[in-house]
This record gives C-alpha cells, sequence and structure tokens, in this order.
C-alpha cells in the first residue's frame, strides 16, 4: 500500500462532522466560560460601585456570582474531556461505519458504548439550552441600560425627561427592593454607561452568549453525527463479532 493510498484511505475514514463539532465544541466552552468569569466580575464590581451602598443587599448575589464561577470551571474541565470522548468515538463509529461490510464488524460493547454517547449528549443538549437561554438574560439587560443610556445622551428622540430615565437593578431581581440606592437616572447613569467598566462587561457577555451558542451548535452536531453511526452499526451490522 503506497503512502497516498494510506492517506486517502484515512481520510474516508475520518470523521469530519465530529472533528468540526469538537473545534467548534472547544471554542464556545472556551468562550463562554472565559468571558462569563469575567462578566460575572465586572457585574459584582458594578452593582457594589453605583447601585448599593450596603453589603447586606448584595451579599446574596455575590455568592450566587462565586458560585457560577466555580461552575463555570468545572464546566469547561468537562467539556473538553468529554470533547475529545466524542471525537474518539467518532472516529470509532465512522470507521466501523465505512467498513461495516469488510473485515471490521463493531463488537456489542462498541454499539452500547456508542448508544451512551448518544444518550448522554442528547441530554447535555437539553441542559445546554437552558444554560443558552440563561446565557441571554445579562445581554438583555445590559443592552437595555445601554438603550437607556442613548436616549439620555440624545434627549431629542424621546419625550420623557432625562431624569426619568433609570436602570433599576431591583426589578430584574439582582438586589432587594429595599436595596439603596438601587437604581441610577439620568445623567449618572450615562456616566456609567460610559465608562470602560461597563462597557467591557457588556460585550464579555454578548462573548459568553456566541460561546453558548457556538457550544449548543456544537453538542446538536454531535449528536446527529453519533445518531446517524449508532443507527447505520444497529441496522447495517449484522455480522457482529461477540
Amino acid at each position: 500500500m503506497g503512502l497516498l493510498e494510506c492517506c486517502a484511505r484515512c481520510l474516508v475514514g475520518a470523521p469530519f462532522a465530529s472533528l468540526v463539532a469538537t473545534g467548534l465544541c472547544f471554542f464556545g466552552v472556551a468562550l463562554f466560560c472565559g468571558c462569563g468569569h469575567e462578566a460575572l466580575t465586572g457585574t459584582e464590581k458594578l452593582i457594589e460601585t453605583y447601585f448599593s451602598k450596603n453589603y447586606q443587599d448584595y451579599e446574596y448575589l455575590i455568592n450566587v456570582i462565586h458560585a457560577f464561577q466555580y461552575v463555570i470551571y468545572g464546566t469547561a474541565s468537562f467539556f473538553f474531556l468529554y470533547g475529545a470522548l466524542l471525537l474518539a468515538e467518532g472516529f470509532y463509529t465512522t470507521g466501523a461505519v465505512r467498513q461495516i461490510f469488510g473485515d471490521y464488524k463493531t463488537t456489542i460493547c462498541g454499539k452500547g458504548l456508542s448508544a451512551t454517547f448518544v444518550g448522554i449528549t442528547y441530554a447535555l443538549t437539553i441542559v445546554w439550552l437552558l444554560v443558552f437561554a440563561c446565557s441571554a438574560v445579562p445581554v438583555y439587560i445590559y443592552f437595555n441600560t445601554w438603550t437607556t443610556c442613548q436616549s439620555i445622551a440624545t434627549p431629542s428622540k424621546t419625550s420623557a425627561s432625562i431624569g426619568s430615565l433609570c436602570a433599576d437593578a431591583r426589578m430584574y431581581g439582582v438586589l432587594p427592593w429595599n436595596a439603596f440606592p438601587g437604581k441610577v437616572c439620568g445623567s449618572n447613569l450615562l456616566s456609567i454607561c460610559k465608562t470602560a467598566e461597563f462597557q467591557m462587561t457588556f460585550h464579555l457577555f454578548i462573548a459568553a452568549f456566541v460561546g453558548a451558542a457556538a457550544t449548543l451548535v456544537s453538542l446538536l452536531t454531535f449528536m446527529i453525527a453519533a445518531t446517524y453511526n449508532f443507527a447505520v452499526l444497529k441496522l447495517m451490522g449484522r455480522g457482529t463479532k461477540f
């Protein structure tokens, strides 16, 4: 067997869908976890600097943020490991599918392992749909605040007075209703929106949202590829070795 023939045979058995999904998964998870961690840190600083003067008002929020940051560490580790396992499983099942009528036959154990990955990936996709939806919430809050600042900056485009245009952290459940001041209005809010801290946190949340979307697409790709390979192995692989 020549070198070119060997390379061609390897390329035929390569799981291109799994390769693309793995790269997208690593990119999405890194973007979501890295940017999400820094965005939560930025949110903590903004809340304690501008929206509350009493630590007890946002103590619970700080604990939730720190808990989410620890979850992010575990999420990154898990997905990098699981993505590598799915890629390895993709090489195995694709090779078996390509040569299903040849000398290579998949085993009962291999089919069971493939079915297990399909089930786990399906469950992860459902869970990640919730994560994706939740990652849109801070983007929505920051976008509303940024839009309010744009109205303050151009008062001719709104009929409301500048002093009545506010960003209230309490209405989103970020702070309790007895928090003081809890909201920032008018020119004070505009000055906050112009800070590099606010701009950076806003863009980091957008990047984390994009990362969550990329991870969701990768999981869907993994699930489709794994389901297809398992179905072919199950329905066409009649000559199973025990």
